[in-house]
């Protein structure tokens, strides 16, 4: 273990790799090395993108690696794409991402799959990002995948989140659905060469002065800056927003240990404590065979599923009685 947490700290690409792709795949043994590599996070700073498919997220990312290394930060990136229904894994892999980066030793990208979670970020990501953030990145991008309501997740994970519309795509009735004006930090709106920009822009603004009374106490105030990510216009002047809110953070929030909070680290141990129940709660029903038996008696029609769940789950918790 003292061998693996010093090569992952000395930025040692294959074990990073290898240890992604374990906590990945749900590998048991990677607790003891989440848990040794701990004390050498918080860090890096973590940057949130999110939006709806089609937006331009991964185009931006690819700009924003850019201009970062330009800026002489080391950059890890996290993608979090679709789940493959039949092998389980990304269905967009890194190898068909910013491949101009991929022979920088300054950058790391890998992607991960959602693995049927459906709040933009996975435990897994988490553990990810502890994992770069322990290799020394100084800056983490976490691209999300973008499902509507549930994306805000990725909130509780980063520093500055980003929120990426287009014009044209009925944004506003998004933005409002999904709530993504309490979450957002930036407001970025990409393919800003569209017709329809401008009024994208106005109610963007429209929703966020409806919160002014919030911006009035001195609490941060998102911006909206327009971009054209496949061609590099506005990238620079969105980087010099994330360097104002973390700034801002600084001052206001403790920055990097923003991330910290006990409201965040409150929620992340409330999922963090399911994915354990879970796991170890059906891995044992599973061997024992009861799981099989329930489903057996279910599909005869001899029991409920909710009794049956109650049935395997309350014994499992400690020997709580079903309810009669």
């Amino acid at each position: 273990m003292k061998d693996l947490v010093e090569k992952v700290t000395g930025g040692d690409v294959r074990t990073v790799a290898r240890l992604i792709r374990d906590v990945d795949d749900g590998m048991p043994d990677v607790r003891e090395a989440l848990k040794a590599l701990y004390p050498h996070t918080g860090k890096a700073y973590v940057i949130g993108i999110t939006g709806a498919p089609g937006v331009g997220k991964s185009t931006l990312v690819d700009q924003m690696v850019a201009h970062l290394r330009k800026r002489g930060k080391t950059v890890g990136v996290l993608a979090v794409d679709p789940t493959s229904p039949f092998s389980g894994g990304a269905i967009l892999g890194d190898r068909v991402r910013m491949q101009r980066h991929s022979m920088d030793p300054g950058v790391f990208i890998r992607s991960l799959a959602t693995r049927g979670h459906f709040g933009g970020l996975t435990q897994s990501t988490r553990s990810a990002i502890d994992i770069l953030d322990a290799m020394g990145k100084d800056v983490i991008l976490v691209e999300t995948v973008g499902v509507g309501q549930d994306e805000v997740d990725v909130v509780r994970s980063a520093h500055t989140t980003v929120i990426v519309v287009i014009p044209g795509m009925g944004d506003d009735i998004q933005a409002i659905k999904a709530g993504i004006l309490e979450v957002g930090d930036i407001f970025l709106i990409n393919k800003s060469d569209r017709e329809g920009t401008d009024k994208t822009l106005n109610e963007l603004r429209l929703m966020i002065e409806m919160d002014q009374r919030k911006h009035d106490k001195g609490l941060w105030k998102p911006p909206i800056i327009k971009v054209e990510a496949i061609f590099d216009k506005g990238v620079d002047v969105f980087l010099d927003a994330v360097d104002e809110h973390a700034h801002y953070l600084e001052e206001s929030a403790g920055g990097l240990k923003s991330r910290r909070s006990p409201d965040r680290v409150r929620q992340e141990m409330v999922d963090m404590i399911k994915a354990r129940l879970f796991e170890e709660v059906l891995d044992k029903l599973t061997e024992t065979g009861e799981f099989d038996r329930a489903v057996d008696a279910i599909v005869q029609g001899t029991i409920d599923p909710y009794s049956a769940c109650e049935n395997l789950v309350f014994p499992a918790l400690g020997g709580l009685p079903a309810e009669k």
